[in-house]
């Protein structure tokens, strides 16, 4: 082992040395020249880069992750209201259609609507006009805990949706 050792050591030259030298005195933050620039104006050079770089990836992530629970929810209320539409349509009759609507069935698919929306946690309103039922999820506010962090708290949802009764 030391043999090896010792015939490294022979080989190196003087102006190795003396590189390898100047190497651990510019970490100490000596002065030196390459081709007449200072070496202490690069030190630190990348830091800046690497901030910028990890507070555009965290900005990202807070929209990819913030963003699809939006979008999740957008989809979740849709969803609410379409039901909400077809379960108040469901409660017009064809008979009284043909007949033309009454006042107490218009109410009853309205409420019928509501109650659907309200049981699922997101009330909303509903409407008949004519043979559709057009039911809307109230917007609500959905809590954004990532993109709190650049000031967005969060971010409204609501849906609406209708739903024809067909005859035939």
């Amino acid at each position: 082992m030391t043999g090896s050792f010792t015939a490294r050591r022979a080989r190196e030259t003087p102006g190795s040395v003396r590189k390898l030298r100047g190497v651990a005195a510019s970490a100490q933050g000596a002065k030196l020249s390459r081709r007449g620039r200072s070496l202490e104006l690069e030190l630190g050079a990348l830091t800046p880069f690497v901030t910028l770089l990890c507070v555009a990836l965290i900005a990202v992530l807070a929209l990819v992750v913030d963003g699809g629970r939006a979008l999740n929810a957008r989809e979740t209320a849709l969803t609410e209201a379409e039901q909400a539409a077809r379960v108040g349509a469901a409660q017009l009759s064809v008979a009284s259609l043909h007949a033309g609507l009454t006042t107490f069935q218009v109410a009853s698919a309205t409420a019928a609507a509501e109650q659907y929306m309200a049981a699922w946690g997101h009330p909303g309103s509903a409407v008949v006009i004519g043979t559709a039922v057009v039911a809307t999820v109230r917007t609500y506010e959905l809590a954004t805990p990532l993109l709190a962090l650049v000031g967005i708290d969060s971010l409204p949802v609501s849906a609406s949706a209708s739903a024809t009764v067909v005859v035939g």
